[in-house]
């Protein structure tokens, strides 16, 4: 059982050109893989950025995808775990699309499927984001046993919904993976406080792999990229550039963080109820 695990995160600057995200990314992947990563994180919607028009012509199902495919072959040839940010997934029968994070094993298989729950439909800036013109919500939380480490999968604006993180730490969740394209003004503002609190609250490690730049003509995504331990310090953040950041992940740390400090031993369940309605 590895009690240490080095975990890299790929920051890019990802948009509507899907061959060249892909070329991007596979060197990127590389990289993090040259460092000694044994689990590599890539950020939302690597593959292409676009408006509903472009999401769904980049759109792929998960059998026979160009996107997929790549995955897999670099998850096998470089030996590493990889968490496929996430793309779009067009599943059969549906109209709407998915935003679906894929983890891979070292040998290329999809060990995990998550698709990501909470939609960005808002006003940011003036500038109105509706992600569910084209996308539908997923319904189901995940984690996953890799590197003989329990890994816990979201999205982007998964992060400001505390309770799915709380599912996921006590499904056993030690690593949440947080790939993302987060606007430059939330970010500024909101990036690192969510995150950290993420770890903080559930004593695991969150690792942030984020778009960088101008993705979206006029839109700047945040970037910085991070890794966060069990006690909410940042130990890597990405520079301002399309990079790879790497930590390495200590389960003795964190469960002499969990045993010091019992938050989440110390819950009380039976005295959390639902307001009516939610």
């Amino acid at each position: 059982m590895p009690d240490r695990i080095r975990v890299a995160c790929v920051q890019m600057t990802s948009r509507r050109d899907k061959s060249a995200n892909l070329e991007s990314a596979e060197r990127l992947v590389a990289q993090a893989a040259s460092t000694g990563a044994d689990v590599v994180v890539l950020p939302e919607k690597w593959n292409a950025i676009g408006d509903s028009e472009v999401l769904h012509a980049a759109a792929e199902p998960l059998d026979g995808g160009e996107s997929v495919a790549a995955m897999a072959e670099w998850s096998k040839r470089h030996g590493v775990t990889l968490v496929g940010g996430s793309i779009t997934e067009r599943r059969e029968g549906r109209e709407k699309l998915s935003n679906t994070s894929l983890l891979f094993d070292a040998d290329g298989a999809i060990v995990a499927i998550y698709r990501k729950i909470h939609l960005f439909d808002v006003e940011v800036g003036g500038v109105v984001y509706r992600e569910s013109e084209a996308e539908e919500p997923g319904d189901e939380a995940v984690v996953a046993r890799v590197e003989d480490w329990a890994v816990g999968l979201s999205v982007c604006y998964d992060v400001r919904f505390p309770e799915l993180y709380r599912i996921l730490a006590l499904e056993g969740a030690e690593l949440v993976t947080v790939p993302a394209h987060f606007t430059t003004p939330t970010g500024k503002d909101h990036w690192h406080v969510l995150l950290r609190a993420r770890a903080i609250e559930n004593q695991c490690y969150v690792a942030a792999a984020a778009q960088v730049g101008e993705t979206l003509p006029g839109k700047p995504a945040y970037g910085r990229s991070l890794i966060a331990d069990p006690w909410g310090l940042v130990v890597a953040q990405a520079p301002d550039e399309p990079t790879v950041v790497t930590a390495e992940l200590d389960r003795a740390y964190l469960e002499n963080i969990r045993a010091k400090l019992p938050s989440l031993a110390n819950r009380q369940p039976n005295a959390y109820r639902w307001p009516a309605p939610v």
